[in-house]
């Protein structure tokens, strides 16, 4: 891999790699390949990490090159990610470019050389939070490589190349608050109200086969129709009425304490931000929907903020398309 690339500082593009969170989240039965089918809604926040492309002068010639894990090597140079995996090339930003590299070769549409890439993550989201952070990671890094090189993906070619990735990997390039349905990769867009919300990020972190094969995790919720999913909107937007749930709650607040005690921070917060407190994805993030009477009370957030039991966030919902 080439550490130190040659970059141009008028030539560095950066972008917010934005967190999610889900509304609520039900599997409703298991698929003959051995995952899940999911329904969910997903929801881009205005809070995460931090990408910076730096583009080198220099090019690599990719006419004599059938190596792609080499090639990649060649053309990206990834700073920040250290402490996320022992082998750099397994960090979902260096996937996501292998895959880009992998889906141009097979349509045969490699240009004859490529610009070297310097990508600099800064990192703010925590690791196996349910916030979707590495997923969010690799899309960006599509995104911005495809434009630099010029691959011309359409937006639905990389929601396609993604999916290899991470089943929640779509949903940050189609960019959008969106229902999901399937694994998380079949995606309706769905127009909800600016919100915020107060976050919460414990400590702990459940590995996810693990809860996945809990027994007392519920896999058989009923399946809600699109048109359910968006017409019952106020049942999971500020509150969270039946049959609208996450599944992963119980099993996930009876493993980890930190999560346990998080949560229930939240719900005492309930009556004055008249909204339902909930976890997101498999864990261990926790937020609260905050209504309009205590968004803007800055004295009263802080306050929320500074008693936490851990970390705390005020952030916004993402109104905004890549």
């Amino acid at each position: 891999m080439t550490e130190n690339l040659a970059a141009s500082s008028a030539s560095v593009i950066t972008r917010l790699s934005p967190a999610k969170i889900n509304l609520f989240l039900h599997i409703t039965g298991k698929r003959a390949d051995g995952y899940h089918d999911l329904q969910t809604v997903f929801r881009l926040l205005n809070w995460g990490d931090y990408l910076h492309f730096s583009v080198a002068d220099n090019t690599v010639d990719t006419t004599n090159t059938s190596d792609v894990e080499t090639l990649c090597g060649c053309l990206i140079a990834l700073a920040g990610a250290e402490t996320i995996t022992t082998n750099i090339h397994d960090n979902l930003i260096f996937k996501a470019a292998r895959a880009l590299l992998v889906a141009a070769l097979e349509l045969s549409k490699l240009p004859e050389s490529l610009s070297q890439v310097h990508i600099t993550l800064d990192k703010h989201l925590p690791m196996g939070a349910g916030l979707g952070g590495g997923s969010s990671n690799a899309a960006t890094t599509m995104f911005v490589l495809n434009e630099i090189w010029q691959l011309n993906f359409t937006r639905d070619k990389l929601m396609s190349i993604g999916a290899r990735i991470g089943a929640d990997v779509p949903i940050f390039i189609f960019g959008q608050d969106a229902i999901g349905m399937g694994i998380g990769e079949q995606l309706t867009a769905i127009d909800l109200s600016d919100q915020q919300y107060l976050v919460l990020t414990p400590d702990a972190h459940i590995n996810t086969a693990e809860l996945f094969a809990h027994p007392i995790l519920q896999r058989d919720i009923a399946s809600l129709s699109i048109e359910t999913i968006q017409s019952q909107s106020n049942h999971y937007i500020q509150t969270s009425l039946a049959p609208y749930q996450n599944v992963f709650t119980p099993v996930v607040t009876s493993l980890a304490s930190a999560v346990k005690e998080a949560l229930s921070y939240l719900q005492g917060l309930e009556a004055q931000a008249l909204g339902t407190a909930r976890m997101t994805g498999s864990g261990s993030a926790v937020f609260l929907p905050l209504d309009a009477s205590v968004a803007n009370d800055e004295t009263l957030l802080a306050k929320w903020v500074k008693d936490a039991p851990c970390a705390g966030y005020v952030v916004e919902s993402l109104k905004r398309k890549f």
